[in-house]
């Protein structure tokens, strides 16, 4: 049995790491996944890649000082910056073994005019969605990328790539032991 612990309570967020990490572990028969509310220790809706990474790896670390029982640690944190005159959305996924780190972003996608203007006025992008498409708690739905491409990507699918991404250090120890161990 291996115990996965997720830096949230989130559905969608647990889902997500669920479907990627048994892609990835197909041989492994028993993992059990563990949400659990942590700090980021970051803004309620970090602004900047940096921000958002530091917010993931923060969640990571909190739980494996937290919970030393798991075998794997993640921390998903979704974020926005701003690129020109555009913003643009994205999440960072962090995942600690014993010894291995392994980090992946999701692709990113440009917001429209109406989110942003919400978002500069100091509303989280979660709540701007449900403000501009009459909705509640969408985040823990299908999120701004579910809303946005009417489905074909919700929140969940969004995030499984990255953690997959976020696990290669993992079956692919030999490679990555000296870097990260």
């Amino acid at each position: 049995m291996k115990k996965i612990y997720i830096g949230s309570e989130n559905p969608v967020k647990i889902e997500s790491t669920r479907k990627g990490f048994e892609e990835v572990f197909k041989d492994i028969s028993e993992l059990e996944f563990i949400g659990k509310s942590v700090s980021s220790g970051v803004g309620d809706q970090p602004m900047t890649n940096e921000e958002t990474l530091l917010g993931a790896e923060n969640r990571a670390k909190s739980l494996k000082s937290s919970f030393p029982d798991g075998d794997f640690f993640v921390g998903l944190e979704g974020g926005i910056q701003i690129i020109g005159d555009e913003m643009e959305a994205f999440a960072w996924i962090v995942v600690l073994g014993d010894k291995l780190v392994g980090k992946a972003q999701t692709s990113t996608f440009q917001l429209p005019p109406k989110i942003v203007e919400l978002i500069h006025q100091g509303i989280e992008l979660g709540h701007a969605d449900d403000m501009v498409f009459q909705r509640k708690n969408s985040k823990q739905g299908n999120g701004a990328v579910g809303i946005l491409t009417n489905n074909v990507i919700d929140r969940a699918e969004y995030y499984r790539h990255a953690v997959i991404l976020a696990l290669i250090p993992f079956v692919n120890v030999e490679l990555y032991q000296a870097k990260n161990g």
